[in-house]
């Protein structure tokens, strides 16, 4: 399946590749991406000739009834793994184990180091967690990735995606074997974390935001409520001035002698 999705999305989009050679044709290697798009997980693979394997919510492989069924077949045909997201702390150790699975069968891991998709185009701080605990427990390589302009294609709300032209950048691998073991150091973690996203950086040509993606979002969200808050109060305002204005008018009609008390 991966190979019929993957030739019908160059197909459609024709995505355009920078960094091609820096992927190993064979042995374990991180792919470390920043995350524009739902499909960033899918143009991706669809450009290199080994399988990545991604990690995606449990979700998406047990939802009920036909669709959910295909839905399971699709994410399971582009080899992406369930992770139970139930519990935070248990979803990061699931992803960790997962992770270092593939990378110890040889094989490609895709992570998004910021977590979540960026809110608005720009580049987040990087989780110091699943990336940098993976790379430092295996020895693997740690290939920085750009996806460009993949937020374009289908923009919240849009049902139909866009045809256009996506593009991905792959950058020199970055080797951290230095701090191999060293995984339970924090500053370590945090060090190698903001390596990689420096790399992204540089690679995708984005504004860089010292703030997790996810403070972000609740940033916004919080903003649009207070807007939508704001609004309300105002049209309630507004409705308010309008029904004493139509009051006084009515009032002027019925008597016009209250309205003139200079007469």
């Amino acid at each position: 399946m991966k190979f019929s999705i993957g030739g019908s999305l160059k197909l459609a989009f024709r995505p355009w590749v920078e960094g091609l050679e820096n992927i190993p044709a064979e042995g374990p290697a991180i792919l470390a991406s920043n995350h524009l798009s739902f499909s960033d997980s899918f143009f991706l693979p669809a450009v290199l000739d080994r399988k990545v394997t991604f990690i995606a919510k449990a979700e998406y492989f047990t939802s009920p009834g036909v669709k959910g069924k295909l839905t399971a077949a699709f994410f399971k045909g582009v080899g992406q793994l369930p992770v139970d997201r139930s519990g935070a702390r248990g979803a990061g150790e699931a992803a960790i184990k997962s992770g270092i699975d593939v990378i110890e069968r040889g094989e490609l891991f895709g992570i998004y180091p910021e977590g979540t998709r960026s809110p608005d185009g720009r580049l987040y701080r990087g989780k110091p967690g699943g990336l940098a605990r993976v790379a430092l427990a295996t020895g693997a390589p740690v290939i920085p990735v750009a996806m460009i302009d993949t937020e374009k294609i289908q923009p919240p709300g849009k049902v139909v995606p866009k045809l256009m032209r996506p593009g991905i950048r792959i950058g020199k691998p970055l080797d951290f074997s230095r701090y191999h073991g060293m995984d339970g150091d924090r500053f370590i973690l945090r060090s190698v974390t903001d390596e990689v996203m420096y790399e992204i950086m540089k690679l995708s040509g984005q504004e860089y935001v010292d703030i997790y993606a996810t403070a972000a979002k609740r940033q916004i969200a919080d903003a649009e409520k207070a807007a939508a808050k704001s609004e309300k109060a105002e049209k309630a305002e507004l409705a308010a001035k309008a029904e004493t204005a139509e009051g006084t008018e009515s009032t002027e009609k019925a008597d016009p002698a209250a309205a003139d008390t200079d007469k």
